[in-house]
């Protein structure tokens, strides 16, 4: 007996989700890569402040050439390796390992910040981002559905800073430079991860039935096109 074969689903067939519009796993997973090397030099060095940065900034160096090999754009790799430069450069100015993760801190800090003020002043990130992605521009903010599910959404995104903040904080404080390398792997793609889930659901069940969704915006300033005579 023949077997029929099953067709196959394109990316096309399948339900989109944030993860498909916004990415993340290989930035989330490459930001953990030099912290760990530090944390991984500065415990085989005795805990040597400069092995360990040495270990990171070979890391990044690494990671950025093999992430411009493969066709990322130079602007992006030269971010993520300047922002190893200055992790190194103020553990060593402050010669505590701990404050290699200062500016992750720092940065996690005015992120939840940024994001509760976008909220707030009706001008939510996860709109701004998927806006630009999508080549919406601003015209997302015309819809009110949408503009309230962003919002929603949102609050998702500034949670998940919280949280790092929470958890690092006190690890920075007590000086536990590996339990942040740690932290920094666990709160880095499963997090983000969740986030991206978590927030695709809200935005989704925020809007209205019958809604065609983040892709098509709907401006209520506009007149329905009267249907032609024949």
């Amino acid at each position: 007996m023949t077997r029929t074969p099953e067709p196959e689903t394109s990316p096309a067939d399948r339900p989109e989700t944030f993860t498909d519009l916004l990415g993340g796993r290989r930035g989330a997973v490459d930001a953990t890569l030099p912290p760990v090397a530090f944390a991984v030099g500065w415990l085989l060095g005795g805990h040597s402040l400069w092995a360990g940065v040495g270990a990171a900034m070979v890391s990044g160096t690494a990671l950025a050439g093999w992430r411009l090999r493969r066709g990322d754009r130079p602007r992006s790799v030269l971010i993520g390796l300047l922002a190893v430069c200055v992790a190194a450069l103020v553990a060593l100015r402050t010669g505590r390992a701990e404050d290699f993760f200062l500016v992750q801190l720092l940065s996690n800090a005015a992120s939840a910040l940024a994001w509760v003020v976008s909220i707030v002043v009706r001008w939510p990130l996860l709109g701004v981002v998927l806006g630009a992605v999508l080549g919406q521009r601003t015209r997302w903010r015309r819809d009110p559905a949408l503009l309230r599910a962003y919002g929603r959404g949102s609050w998702v995104w500034a949670a998940s800073y919280v949280v790092r903040v929470a958890v690092f904080l006190p690890l920075w404080f007590g000086g536990q430079v590996v339990a942040l390398a740690v932290a920094r792997v666990a709160l880095s793609w499963p997090l983000v991860a969740a986030v991206l889930a978590v927030s695709w659901v809200v935005v989704r069940r925020s809007l209205p039935a019958g809604h065609p969704g983040v892709r098509h915006p709907v401006d209520p300033t506009r007149a329905p096109a009267e249907p032609q005579e024949n």
